[in-house]
């Protein structure tokens, strides 16, 4: 029994005892510390497969593929939305009316009179591509210029003839305050597609209002009548209408038109301005622009229908 047990036990050892008794509990064991582990989502290399991707000095991967894009509209063109919205609505304006008054202009009237008006339009234009010749320090080209100017509104009856190529071997050299413009650094600025113009820049609708303004400043009368601005705005647009459709015509039969439009624009007036300053074409313009010859020469000469796959079908279908 307990009782009796703790009776028989001696003073000393009870007393021991009940000491230990009275002392508190000793603590837990510490546990033992956490040791952080390195790891990794990407899986351990297996023996025999293939090995890790090679990294630089900074621990980036050689071969990693990095996906660049712009969000929103390219710089070329901050106003894409109207600029789209002004193309699909002169384009079809051009085909309800332009187009059928431009063909009316090509085969109405005889070739002779039509190329006539045309050299006319030329003739005037003249002057500035002589002035801005001379701007770009290129005084031979500005004389050849002014050359044709003065034999084709002497010989050529005021420009109806263009005596001065056919005769003398002057080219006809367009030019312009918006290649000057270009020839000395200034960029075209945001690309624009107005609903008159059409594709141009704000550079080059400068450019283009200093050229008309030229003769009427520099001349007056009769350059400064609106009769003649009325006659010289109709005769040049239907004029450079018609010698565009084909291009316009290949422009439409793609995709996305505007884009073409647009690219291949931009790519013309780099191509322009860099052959004045004797510098070579960027390969990405050729590229655009070999693609608009290419589109152009299909739209010239159409692939033939394909035939039949069973020609015996197609008999069925004929009257006998």
């Amino acid at each position: 029994m307990p009782s009796l047990a703790l009776l028989a036990t001696s003073p000393p050892i009870l007393s021991a005892a009940l000491a230990a008794a009275a002392l508190p509990p000793p603590p837990p064991p510490a546990p033992p510390p956490i040791v952080p582990l390195a790891w990794s989502l990407a899986a351990a290399p297996q023996e025999g497969g293939p090995p890790p991707p090679e990294t630089d000095a900074n621990g980036e991967p050689l071969d990693e593929i990095v996906v660049e894009g712009e969000v929103g509209p390219p710089r070329s063109d901050p106003m894409e939305r109207l600029n789209e919205e002004s193309y699909r609505v002169t384009q079809a304006v051009d085909k309800a009316v332009i187009e059928p008054v431009a063909y009316a202009y090509r085969d109405g009237l005889p070739e002779p009179i039509r190329d006539g008006l045309g050299n006319v339009v030329r003739n005037l234009g003249e002057p500035a591509n002589a002035l801005n010749f001379l701007l770009q320090g290129k005084v031979g080209k500005a004389f050849e210029t002014l050359g044709r100017l003065a034999i084709n509104t002497t010989l050529g009856v005021g420009g109806l003839f263009d005596v001065a190529e056919k005769q003398a071997g002057l080219p006809y050299r367009r030019n312009g305050f918006a290649n000057t413009m270009g020839f000395y650094g200034v960029g075209p600025g945001p690309y624009l597609y107005l609903p008159v113009t059409g594709a141009t820049s704000v550079r080059d609708l400068a450019g283009s209002t200093l050229d008309q303004l030229l003769l009427p400043i520099a001349v007056g009368r009769p350059f400064n009548r609106p009769a003649y601005a009325a006659t010289y705005f109709v005769v040049n647009g239907l004029d450079q209408r018609v010698a565009f459709d084909e291009e316009i015509a290949a422009i439409r039969s793609t995709d996305d038109p505007y884009l073409l439009r647009r690219q291949t624009y931009l790519a013309q007036r780099r191509r322009d301005i860099a052959e004045l300053k004797g510098e070579p074409v960027s390969e990405e313009d050729a590229r655009w622009l070999e693609e608009l010859e290419a589109l152009k020469a299909a739209a010239a000469s159409p692939a033939p229908p394909e035939a039949p796959a069973d020609p015996e079908a197609l008999l069925i279908t004929q009257p006998r």
